[in-house]
């Protein structure tokens, strides 16, 4: 499954709102350095999902704030 991401990096409080069918805006507390921000988002949607980390992929837009996520079963 592909899902289309719009994350807002360095926020007050970590939020999932749906925007439309496969698509989400991700609020994050973590600032875009050194993959802080990825890795959050990668360990909420893996939740989010109720899936293993190593399921979630990033698949475009690594250094974004508009990202493609591959979700695997």
């Amino acid at each position: 499954m592909l899902v289309k991401v719009h994350v807002v990096p360095k926020s007050k409080s970590v939020e999932i709102e749906e925007l439309a069918e496969k698509c989400l805006r991700v609020r994050l507390i973590s600032p875009p350095v050194e993959g802080r921000a990825n890795s959050e988002l990668i360990e909420l949607l893996a939740r989010y999902y109720k899936k293993n980390k190593s399921a979630v992929k990033i698949k475009r837009g690594l250094r974004s704030r508009d990202k493609l996520i591959e979700v695997t079963d």
